[in-house]
């Protein structure tokens, strides 16, 4: 039997609804988490009375579906954004730059937060794992490709995947001390491990000898 609900007319308001409360949830997402942040809270952030919101997204699920949409395209136009680096600067360097300062943007920090509540949240890790699956096969170097440099090469992956994984997880950590020098030195050690998985480096660089 199909679904009797009422179902929202594609017109350039109701476009512009929706993108509304699509904003709205990822900004909210990303500042006070996915499991404090309800649909009351979501229609107000966009000037909308639940009601209306129920009338674009009736359910939580087909909320949070197109919310993970909506970051995944921005998250999409921020790399076209910073994929191209100046000239006479190191790609991968430019590459790992882009991608910390990438990370501290809102749709970043909304699909970090949207990982992190899928951990426990079933219904929330079904809707996830397709966009994870999706951005792990691009390995980020699909649309930011400086990290990539040749093709499949395994060693070439593997300074992809350091680099990725090793960013993604500082910006998650917690430094309570001294945050913006130990930051900037563990981004100079990532940087120097790519290039030297890279071939532009030796092991010995990673702690050069500074006496």
């Amino acid at each position: 039997m199909e679904d009797d609900k009422p179902q929202a007319k594609e017109t350039p308001k109701a476009v512009r609804t929706r993108a509304r409360i699509l904003d709205a949830a990822m900004t909210l997402f990303a500042s006070v988490g996915y499991h404090r942040t309800d649909n009351t809270m979501i229609a107000e952030a966009a000037g909308l009375t639940r009601g209306a919101m129920l009338y674009h997204f009736p359910t939580r699920e087909s909320l949070v579906e197109a919310v993970i949409g909506h970051i995944d395209a921005a998250r999409a136009r921020l790399f076209e954004a910073a994929a191209a680096h100046p000239p006479h600067v190191d790609a991968a360097e430019h590459a790992i730059d882009a991608y910390w300062s990438l990370l501290r943007e809102t749709p970043f920090i909304a699909f970090s937060e949207l990982e992190a509540a899928a951990r426990t949240d079933s219904m929330l890790k079904a809707q996830v794992a397709e966009a994870q699956a999706a951005f792990d096969h691009a390995q980020v170097g699909a649309r930011f490709n400086a990290l990539a440099q040749a093709g499949a090469d395994p060693r070439f992956q593997a300074s992809r995947d350091l680099g990725r994984f090793l960013l993604e997880g500082l910006a998650k950590g917690a430094m309570t001390y001294d945050e913006p020098a130990r930051q900037e030195r563990l981004l100079q050690i990532v940087k120097r491990a790519v290039r030297a998985l890279n071939r532009k480096g030796g092991v010995q660089d990673l702690w050069p000898d500074t006496n």
